[in-house]
């Protein structure tokens, strides 16, 4: 296979800057020191992941289980892969990187730039990630699941309707 001329990293275009900037949770995967993978679910308000150039991503941390198995990991090797999904669009978006970690205390504008103003005093690191490559994965087996907001988004105008004819039927009944 020729390669010559391809990029060495994959720039994160329009599509992948709209599709995470979207996302209010997404999967982390790194590895241990023994070789065991381990996946966390991180999960904030829709854009907490931020694309801070066309290869790089930064988020906070914030005090939490105080497990630090992620932080941990990736001080003995910064290889993550990130996995975020659009479970209703049936979409998924792989991105392979390598994570820096860094003090929030030492990092105040990155702390300014990543997170909102209440937030901001409970941040503890900073995870920043170099992307290296990502991939977009097919739809087939993607099952579409809804958060209760995009439920109760959906439903109300039936639960609006069911409210008016019952006010109806109510003014209809017999005193």
């Amino acid at each position: 296979m020729d390669t010559s001329g391809a990029p060495e990293r994959d720039p994160l275009g329009e599509d992948e800057r709209g599709f995470i900037a979207g996302r209010d949770s997404f999967y982390i995967a790194s590895v241990s020191e023994t070789g065991w993978p381990y996946i966390q679910h991180r999960g904030g308000p829709a854009g907490f992941l931020r694309v801070l150039g066309p290869h790089s991503l930064g988020f906070c941390d914030y005090r939490g289980n105080r497990q630090m198995i992620t932080t941990g990991n990736v001080a003995g090797n910064d290889r993550v892969s990130l996995f975020l999904m659009d479970y209703p669009g049936r979409t998924r978006l792989k991105i392979l990187g390598n994570l820096r970690v860094e003090d929030a205390r030492t990092n105040p504008a990155l702390v300014s730039q990543l997170s909102s103003v209440g937030e901001r005093s409970q941040v503890e690191r900073i995870f920043l990630i170099d992307v290296v490559s990502f991939d977009w994965n097919c739809p087939k087996y993607i099952t579409p699941r809804f958060t209760a907001t995009e439920v109760a988004e959906a439903t109300q105008p039936l639960r609006d309707r069911i409210a008016a004819l019952e006010a109806r039927l109510k003014g209809l009944e017999p005193s």
